[in-house]
């Protein structure tokens, strides 16, 4: 996680790269400049590393597997290949190299996903061979996509589109295309399921409405307006596990949470109070309205919100329930756990209840270090996502094509398989409950 930060914008820290939820939010990645490390966020009191991998450093993209053992590493000094690590034992379970940079990682309990910036790549994560390879999407800069944390519900979301804000939802578990969404005019910056693969919110490149799809079919059921006076960068989306809740964090000050319910049009003819009566008004109004003028009349605002002491810097968010209570979690490229706590009956503005530092300042001397002494390398290009922002030039890709295993006959046809080392057996990790053992 990395900004591009203005003049007036803050410095962020020289040792910190990326950072990345898990899937139920209750592990914190992070990737700093000698590697990376994994935290536990299930207390709002302590902060408790479970484990600091130095196997390369550098580390731009690190996803771990819920509370199992796996967890996938990216480093800037081989952008192209993915390492695949059970960290308990020490050992890699597997790596591939592939055509160009990799953006971004997603995995669940039945998938793992590697985005390119015009070709994604399906892997079977019991066994980590590849599935299907999609070839020549739509230029995808950013990196930017979600899968479904429910493995079997496993959709995939990515643009379908390089110039407006089109989705393409993709069954990963049948591997094939379900329905495209019309989601914005303007081009795609962020997209998240809920943990039950039911629910796509999504947000453009302008930053000022939030939108929120059923899947599979698609249907438009909320819409949230973000602000008015300005564009900003969407940096993350996040349901709250219920789904109940969608927090939206961005390269402002602001983090908006918003709340997903539906108007009763029964309890409002039942108590015919003012506030009532103007809003049927409004209603009634907005259809001899213009169209951008009746769609603001009926987009939501936020529930709650907090305010950041920063301005400029790319962040993660996240909402959990820790010790019973539900939290906002708010990771920042300024190293730092900023912990909430949130009202879910009247929302307003969250109290900051804890704030953790996610390394320590020997670390990011070494980063700076490290950095002045490396002046004459080549910037990293410019781009949106975490990844892409740290990203070195790349290599030329290798001529070797190797014969993987593809389930729709990829090899076949031709495709490229990427280089790769399979694991030598099947993979089953030793965390049954949060692993599915692999079947026969």
């Amino acid at each position: 996680m990395e900004s591009q930060d203005g003049p007036d914008g803050p410095e962020p820290p020289r040792g910190f790269i990326c950072a990345s939820f898990n899937q139920d939010t209750t592990s914190l990645s992070v990737g700093i400049k000698t590697g990376y490390r994994l935290f536990s966020v299930t207390a709002v009191d302590k902060l408790d590393c479970i484990h600091e991998g130095v196997e390369c450093p550098d580390v731009y993209i690190v996803e771990r597997l819920f509370s199992s053992s796996l967890v996938v590493v990216v480093s800037l000094s081989m952008p192209r290949r993915m390492n695949v690590y059970h960290f308990k034992k020490g050992t890699e379970i597997c790596n591939y190299s592939y055509s160009n940079n990799i953006l971004s990682v997603k995995l669940n309990r039945q998938r793992l996903v590697v985005c390119l910036e015009e070709s994604i790549y399906i892997h079977n994560i019991k066994d980590m061979k590849l599935l299907k390879t999609l070839l020549n999407t739509p230029s995808n800069p950013s990196g930017l996509c979600a899968l479904s944390i429910n493995h079997s519900n496993s959709y995939l979301a990515y643009p379908g589109s390089a110039t407006i804000g089109e989705i393409t939802i993709y069954d990963a578990n049948n591997l094939s295309t379900v329905t495209l969404i019309q989601a914005h005019d303007s081009p795609l910056a962020a997209l998240t399921f809920n943990s039950s693969g039911t629910k796509l919110a999504s947000a453009s490149e302008k930053g000022t409405v939030i939108r929120v799809f059923g899947v599979p079919e698609g249907q438009r059921l909320f819409e949230f307006r973000r602000g008015m006076k300005r564009y900003v960068s969407i940096s993350s989306l996040s349901f709250s596990a219920d789904a109940q809740f969608l927090c939206a964090s961005s390269n402002t000050e602001t983090v908006h949470i918003f709340k997903l319910e539906q108007q009763s049009p029964s309890g409002e003819e039942e108590s015919p109070t003012w506030s009532a009566y103007v809003g049927k008004m409004f209603t009634a109004a907005s259809t001899y309205l213009p169209t951008q003028v009746s769609d603001m009349m009926h987009q939501d605002r936020a529930f709650a919100t907090v305010r950041l002491n920063m301005f400029g810097l790319r962040n993660i968010c996240a909402l959990a329930t820790i010790q019973k209570l539900p939290r906002l979690l708010v990771a920042s490229s300024d190293g730092n756990l900023y912990i909430y706590n949130v009202d879910p009956q009247d929302g307003g503005e969250c109290v900051l209840v804890q704030k953790h530092r996610l390394f320590d300042s020997s670390e990011e001397q070494v980063g700076q270090k490290e950095e002045d002494g490396a002046e004459d390398a080549s910037p990293p290009p410019a781009s949106q996502s975490y990844a892409a922002t740290v990203a070195l030039p790349s290599t030329p890709p290798s001529s070797t094509t190797l014969m993987g295993y593809s389930e729709d006959g990829g090899a076949q046809r031709g495709e490229v398989i990427p280089e790769h080392e399979f694991a030598e057996s099947p993979v089953c990790l030793d965390d049954e409950n949060e692993f599915p053992p692999v079947g026969n």
